[in-house]
């Protein structure tokens, strides 16, 4: 191999590095492999949580489907929506679930409240769904919320005199 060659092997090797750095520097820590034997590492939903939280703290209103954004929260237009209106809020925090929730954690989460509000008003919700899912039945291990426009109750049928 020519010098020039390892120099750009090097160069490449460094900047991946350097921008690892910058997108992962504000996440917490997910075990990717371990020495012994682990009941947790590695599992698709925590790869799919550090990466949702790479691109939430990093990318913001770059990111597709975005619709609303504040400092402390974004919401996107569900990839697959379950619903006609189906939305998810995000916490520009990682946080991995709800039992993460630490106290200083509060204003991200209030703001998710608050936006999840807002966006239910601008979009005319009067009969929706908003939630969260436990560790054990989230897709993405990062604390996230639904909001969903559910299908308004039936009109009463007319009463017969």
């Amino acid at each position: 191999m020519k010098p020039i060659q390892i120099a750009s092997y090097l160069l490449v090797l460094a900047l991946g590095m350097l921008l690892g750095g910058y997108l992962f520097k504000d996440v917490q820590t997910r075990s990717f492999m371990a020495v012994k034997p682990c009941n947790g590492c590695y599992r698709p939903n925590e790869l799919a949580g550090l990466l949702a939280s790479a691109g939430v703290l990093r990318a913001g209103a770059a990111l597709p489907l975005v619709v609303m954004e504040t400092e402390r929260c974004l919401a996107i237009r569900h990839p697959a929506p379950w619903a006609q209106s189906h939305y998810v809020i995000f916490p520009k925090k990682d946080i991995k679930d709800i039992g993460d929730i630490a106290i200083d954690d509060q204003p991200y989460v209030l703001d998710c409240l608050a936006m999840s509000r807002k966006l239910a008003q601008e979009k005319g919700f009067r009969h929706y769904r908003f939630y969260t899912n436990g560790p054990g039945l989230q897709d993405v291990r990062y604390l996230h919320f639904h909001l969903i426009m559910a299908a308004p109750d039936p009109a009463p049928a007319p009463r017969k005199d």
